[in-house]
């Protein structure tokens, strides 16, 4: 059985860990630093921690439970990696640079089951939820990777918007947020954390009761129930009704800006009439909703769904920002390699299962 990842304990888990364990207490600050600061890769490296406190370490836990599958580089300097773990399993982390920083986005389950329509994540089911030190070394990874090729870089930024519903894996979310945002480590600003969610509405109000302080996003895509449980499935249990409930408690609770998010699918939902009855839903709520508006990445196995017309997008972006709402347009990135969130993967496991040899297929 594979030792768990030791990026998965918060600050105040390996101090309880390493005290039970008999050792004092400043060396979690040691081995924090070697971690998070020096970004050591094996505990032979920590050169000052006590060798008792290292070997009972090296005996419970690993610091490398990913492995490099396969890297896509684009030109706009988009990074995608394809991880291993430990188990076989593969999975998805993009590596973003923006004129603000550089962004990371996590991916939290192998798979998922929600079940949108339009998206590749949904391709292949959930068969599991990462830990949070599986969540966690997505970064260090990342961070690493910026360490050989970019010296002086650092990841300053972070999404949650990989493959899977990080609500669905809420306690290991919890805790990678605790460990991403530790001044002791990495340091990533709440503000420059934001976390996705297609409507899971009791987890957005425990979301809210926990006050972890990073921004949340909500995926939204349609106006109505009927549009949004064509396009979504979630929406049978969880109508538009009930998201809005959730979301009004957030906003009282944190008085923080929200984002939904709307992926534009042409004749679907991006017409001005859909824009208007998105006014009319989300009135009321003001400054403290911006619409992000995203251009679709076209996905094989989803062909009924294509990308707006650019017409279509700036009349829908109008028509919201005529009305008094913030919006806005996601700004694409890794356009000439495998963009949608899941393809990649999606696409190395039918290739590994495809039984037809290459030359053959070739023909």
């Amino acid at each position: 059985m594979m030792k768990p990842s030791i990026y998965g304990l918060t600050f105040e888990q390996l101090t309880a860990w390493l005290l039970e364990f008999g050792h004092k207490k400043f060396r979690t600050t040691q081995v924090w630093e070697y971690l998070y600061r020096k970004r050591v890769t094996s505990f032979e490296e920590m050169t000052d921690v006590n060798p008792e406190c290292l070997k009972v370490l090296e005996e419970h836990f690993a610091i490398q439970t990913l492995a490099e599958h396969t890297l896509q580089e684009s030109a706009d300097g988009t990074r995608k990696f394809l991880f291993k773990l430990s188990d076989g399993n593969l999975i998805e982390t993009v590596l973003m640079r923006h004129k603000f920083g550089l962004s990371v986005c996590v991916t939290t389950q192998v798979g998922c089951n929600i079940g949108c329509s339009f998206c590749a994540s949904g391709l292949l089911a959930k068969s599991r939820d990462l830990t949070s030190g599986e969540i966690v070394e997505q970064v260090m990874k990342a961070q690493l990777y910026l360490d050989q090729e970019q010296q002086g870089e650092r990841v300053s930024h972070l999404v949650v918007m990989g493959i899977g519903e990080p609500f669905d894996n809420y306690t290991n979310l919890v805790d990678f947020l605790q460990v991403i945002k530790d001044h002791k480590g990495l340091a990533i600003g709440p503000r420059h954390i934001t976390v996705s969610t297609s409507g899971l509405t009791k987890k957005i109000m425990d979301f809210a009761d926990n006050d972890l302080g990073v921004n949340l996003a909500i995926s939204l895509h349609a106006p109505n129930n009927e549009l949004r449980t064509h396009i979504m499935k979630i929406n049978r249990a969880l109508p538009i009704e009930k998201l809005m409930e959730a979301i009004d408690y957030y906003l009282a609770k944190t008085k923080r800006r929200i984002t939904l998010e709307y992926i534009l699918l042409k004749d679907m939902n991006d017409q001005v009439e859909h824009a208007l009855e998105l006014v009319e839903l989300i009135a009321g709520r003001g400054a403290l909703v911006n619409v992000n508006l995203i251009p679709y990445n076209p996905v094989d196995e989803h062909s009924q769904y294509q990308r707006s017309e650019p017409e279509s997008i700036r009349a829908f972006y109008d028509t919201v920002k005529k009305n008094g709402l913030s919006c806005s347009v996601r700004l694409e990135h890794g356009t000439d390699i495998d963009a949608a969130c899941g393809q990649l993967r999606s696409k190395q496991i039918k290739a590994s299962e495809d039984p037809v040899p290459q030359e053959s297929a070739a023909r």
